[in-house]
């Protein structure tokens, strides 16, 4: 009879060794896997910290070619907006429903046409050199358009136009200094819509030197911010200043002061020139097309 001792003992002692080995082994695999998720998660952290997010697009319409160069945009009802592109004396109402151009309205020569807004039955269109169109019962029959110059000339280069419904006025922002003798600020005027007159001095100034600019990295004071579109948010009336050379968004009080500033991501907004509310509020923001489609997009900016 074969003495089964030695055998009984070996596995008393190998087998307790093995199952601290595999349970060892296990740890290991585990804090290992856990190690590399984790510096997954911090590359993805300092990648996100690293973007400039400082807003969220909900929806996009791609337009068709007629509004590759789109400049300006006007919320009209759910389904429309009035656009005008940089070339056209044409006024285009695109159907984001059906994605398509419902209607053109023709308006004047070509030229540089930059902003528009809608108030009511008229749509008035801003030329760069300052000069105003108003296009009267736009959807009607009877159609007619007036032309009213401005104080401002070329050198402000006017690319921005808002209806101001609390005030019966449009503002316009300048894209360049308007004054020599204080280059420390970019003006906003008023068009008065009652006596169809500007005011001479500005009812807005952007302060150029406000410490809201101060993490910009920028040579000049003049380049802090230089305005493509405005917009009026309909409920807190704040004024939404957009800038397309270096995607930004300047959000100012009713009585002028610097609230916020988001830096926006050139590959959502590779030239936002647009920008425009629907009456609760939604904002939506239009892009410049170059070898990709001009878009509009409806934005959520993040919170601050």
């Amino acid at each position: 009879m074969v003495d089964k001792t030695p055998i009984k003992i070996i596995a008393i002692i190998v087998v307790p060794l093995l199952i601290a080995a595999l349970v060892r082994f296990s740890t290991w695999d585990r804090e290992d896997k856990s190690t590399k998720n984790s510096d997954q998660s911090e590359k993805l952290n300092l990648i996100d910290n690293d973007k400039k997010a400082g807003a969220n697009v909900l929806i996009t319409w791609l337009l068709p070619k007629n509004l590759l160069e789109i400049s300006g945009i006007s919320w009209l009802d759910a389904d429309h907006f009035a656009c005008v592109q940089d070339e056209l004396g044409t006024v285009y109402l695109y159907n984001v429903r059906q994605n398509k151009i419902d209607q053109e309205i023709p308006f004047g020569p070509n030229g540089d046409y930059e902003g528009i807004a809608v108030v009511g039955q008229t749509i008035y269109v801003l030329r760069a050199d300052g000069v105003l169109f108003g296009i009267e019962n736009y959807s009607g029959g009877k159609r007619s358009v007036r032309m009213y110059k401005t104080s401002l000339t070329k050198k402000q280069d006017s690319e921005s136009l808002a209806y101001d419904k609390r005030n019966n006025r449009l503002l316009i922002a300048v894209k360049e200094v308007a004054h020599k003798h204080n280059p420390d600020f970019k003006g906003i005027y008023a068009f008065n819509l009652t006596t169809k007159t500007m005011l001479a001095a500005p009812v807005y100034k952007i302060n150029l030197k406000d410490a809201i600019f101060d993490d910009l990295k920028k040579n000049k004071a003049k380049n802090s911010i230089s305005p493509s579109d405005i917009g009026i948010h309909p409920t807190d009336g704040n004024i939404y200043i957009l800038e397309g050379t270096k995607p930004k968004l300047l959000i100012m009080s009713p009585a002028g002061k610097m609230i916020s500033l988001y830096e926006l991501d050139d590959t959502d907004f590779p030239q936002p020139e647009g920008l425009t509310f629907s009456p609760d509020g939604k904002l939506y923001i239009s892009n410049e097309g170059n070898k990709k489609e001009g878009n509009i997009l409806q934005v959520e900016l993040l919170n601050k």
